[in-house]
């Protein structure tokens, strides 16, 4: 039996949200793309009461007279991109495929939204650095002599002109400082790295990760790490809205660059409702630039925010990367790709910080099991199967379906600093250090702008990449192993 990651993933983060939100699983088609928050609906706040009040009068109407109409509400909390939640029905942990209340709640409000020619009304989708295996893989040990991959870039000195890039991501481990290329990084909301058993946490150290990428690329630049995907790296979209928003400087520019390596699929690949608030500021700060990562699920759907970077009202604010694969020379089989995909950087087996350089290595424990084939058909020596390893979730899904094979142990690996780790979230920093790197080096250029000349300066003509590709001068790529089909 092939691993579920979707579903192996769906538990972790459902775990790890605790009884705070619930979650449901969303279609796109036959295919589960995204999750969302069971019980609860999105509106803007000029038009949140119209849609509860139509909703309850829906569900009344339609559920019959004992039905509590009470349990339609709008709860106002802060909403600084106003948005609020509308909760519609009791979230029941126990059906995941679907959530009928909110169902019924987007149909009552159909009428609505044609009367007033707009989308008032929307799924609370969770934005996450997780689902469908993004990252493209678990992080692989690599031993501490190891230089990373990129390299450090040559930078003496202090920039004439500070390139100032936030991280939204998991945190900073403890000591991430032991690594001499992170000497310009700063963090809000360290990570837990360990649980109760000393193991390392999935997903611990991605932020890290991504700040020692942006560092080994653009040295001069200032990075902060800012620790808003605590959750199994996953957060509701109006959260993420609120917490982008709330966390920017009310006067004042804001940074020059925001690395976001972390998105949803949506219903009907509609934009997101609760990053609306920000998006509009992002678009009125004109000196600052998002770019997002494409997602790992190895189609061309659209992945949000990235694929606001070739939406009609948001030109030149968003840059969404997709990832190359070992050897540059094609997309990696797990990158999104499609005509909302801005460039593409390298995104396989990337070497950087991880953990601190500790005398004491650090435990993990495979979360899931490597595929026996390419899940994406694609026939290289691929992050779906090497390095082969088994992993817990997937181990003990396959013994619960089978209950007289008991579950093999997952594979425990041992981190000193470093790690091998691959996903278009880890392309997505290459490219926020090349743009960086480009400011600092001509001095007076906006994040806005570099891009767009470093885009312009670049050659066009990787096989299946369509549009330009940015590689980092100091990235070594390595050779692609061709795997027989076994189909």
């Amino acid at each position: 039996m092939a691993p579920d990651r979707f579903q192996e993933q769906f538990d972790q983060i459902q775990d790890a949200m605790g009884d705070d939100v619930v979650l449901a699983a969303g279609f796109e088609g036959t295919e589960r793309m995204f999750l969302y928050q069971k019980g609860y609906v999105l509106a803007r706040a000029e038009d949140a009461d119209e849609v509860a009040s139509v909703v309850r009068d829906a569900f009344v109407r339609d559920r019959g007279d004992d039905y509590q109409a009470e349990n339609v509400r709008v709860e106002r909390d802060d909403n600084p991109g106003g948005v609020f939640r509308i909760r519609v029905g009791e979230p029941d942990r126990r059906e995941r495929s679907g959530d009928k209340d909110v169902s019924d709640a987007l149909r009552a409000v159909e009428g609505l939204e044609r009367d007033n020619s707009r989308r008032m009304v929307s799924r609370n989708h969770i934005v996450s650095i997780a689902v469908n295996c993004c990252p493209g893989d678990e992080p692989v040990p690599v031993p501490r002599h190891m230089p990373p991959n990129p390299s450090v870039a040559e930078f003496s000195g202090e920039p004439d002109v500070p390139v100032s890039v936030l991280v939204v991501d998991t945190g900073l481990v403890e000591n991430y400082r032991s690594h001499p290329w992170m000497h310009r990084v700063e963090g809000y909301g360290k990570e837990v790295e360990f649980d109760r058993e000393g193991i390392l946490k999935q997903y611990v150290g991605h932020g890290t990760f991504i700040a020692g990428l942006v560092g080994v690329v653009a040295p001069g630049a200032d990075i902060t790490v800012h620790g808003t995907l605590v959750n199994a790296g996953a957060i509701c979209e109006k959260d993420l809205g609120d917490k982008l928003l709330g966390g920017m400087p009310k006067t004042g520019r804001w940074p020059d660059i925001i690395s976001l390596s972390a998105g949803t699929a949506s219903t009907c690949e509609q934009t997101l409702m609760g990053l609306e608030g920000f998006m509009d500021a992002l678009k009125a700060h004109t000196e600052t630039l998002l770019v997002a990562a494409a997602g790992n699920n190895g189609n061309d759907i659209r992945f949000w925010p990235a694929a606001y970077a070739d939406h009609p009202d948001y030109a030149g604010v968003v840059v969404s990367v997709g990832a190359l694969r070992k050897d540059g020379e094609d997309r990696a089989c797990f990158s999104n790709h499609g005509p909302w995909v801005t460039t593409y950087a390298p995104g396989e087996r990337l070497v950087n910080a991880f953990t601190a350089v500790d005398p004491t290595p650090a435990a993990y424990d495979y979360q899931h099991s490597t595929f026996s084939e390419c899940r994406y058909d694609q026939e290289y020596d691929c992050t779906c199967q090497f390095p082969p390893h088994r992993g817990e979730l997937t181990e003990n899904k396959k013994s619960s379906s089978s209950p007289s094979s008991p579950a093999a142990l997952p594979e425990r690996v041992m981190f000193d600093g470093l790690a091998e780790w691959s996903g278009t979230s880890f392309s997505t920093p290459l490219v926020v250090g090349m743009i960086a790197d480009y400011m600092m080096r001509n001095k007076g250029t906006c994040s806005r702008d570099a891009v767009r000349k470093l885009l312009d300066e670049t050659s066009v003509g990787i096989q299946r990449v369509p549009g330009p590709v940015l590689i980092p001068p100091t990235w070594t790529p390595a050779s692609v192993r061709s795997v027989p089909a076994t189909r």
